[in-house]
């Protein structure tokens, strides 16, 4: 799984208001299907490029990312 096939599938449920980390994680897993590794690493692979989707600024988040259901990544 790359990095850039992640961050598609992240891009792709990203909508341009407020929604919880956890649920676009939970979206973008859904989109990736048997591409995504097993388990909670699926899982934290894409909330790792979600962080850093918000570093580089293609993302906007609010609250502590690293806690996904109190905090919310939305469009710039």
């Amino acid at each position: 799984m790359t990095d850039s096939k992640i961050d598609a599938a992240v891009l792709a449920v990203v909508e341009p208001s407020w929604r919880k980390v956890a649920m676009i994680i939970s979206k973008a897993a859904h989109r990736l299907g048997g591409d995504l590794p097993a388990g909670d690493a699926g899982y934290h692979s894409i909330a790792g490029r979600i962080e850093a989707l918000v570093r580089d600024g293609s993302l906007v988040a609010q609250g502590d990312i690293k806690n996904w259901r109190h905090s919310e990544v939305r469009r710039p």
